[in-house]
């Protein structure tokens, strides 16, 4: 197996909802025409939004509920101000500040917001990490 991320999905439970905060709110442009899922091109993998049911159907396990999956997606910036930004737009989009933004143990810098599912999102910024002009982050 190669040493990559091609996809993650997340369950939702308002499929229209969700997809209002992700594309009205966060600016994520819709990259498919199925009206039962939505994917999203990020630099080097794709995000979907699909049925909660649905995916606790697919996957065989069952829905637990809502609550702290043990799972955070992040969204690196390339400065600290942006940080803060970031994380406003998600918030003024119906996401939910669950840690404010402060300094880090390592020397960066960030906040988690959870968008209308409960999904947990990491805003940082790592100064020892870089952001390239296409989004990707590097370990360097």
């Amino acid at each position: 197996m190669e040493q990559r991320l091609s996809l993650i999905t997340l369950g939702v439970t308002d499929l229209t909802r969700a997809r209002a905060f992700y594309e009205s709110g966060l600016g994520f442009v819709k990259n498919n025409d199925e009206p039962e899922v939505a994917y999203y091109q990020l630099p080097g993998l794709v995000l979907a939004l699909w049925s909660r049911a649905e995916l606790a159907a697919d996957t065989g396990v069952g829905d637990t509920g809502s609550g702290f999956s043990g799972i955070a997606l992040a969204y690196n910036t390339r400065t600290r101000d942006e940080v803060d930004a970031v994380v406003e737009q998600a918030v003024q989009a119906g996401a939910t500040l669950t840690r404010a933004a402060a300094p880090t143990p390592w020397g960066g810098y960030s906040a988690y917001v959870a968008d209308p599912d409960g999904h947990l999102w990491e805003v940082a910024h790592n100064p020892f990490w870089t952001v390239d002009a296409d989004g990707r982050t590097s370990l360097r």
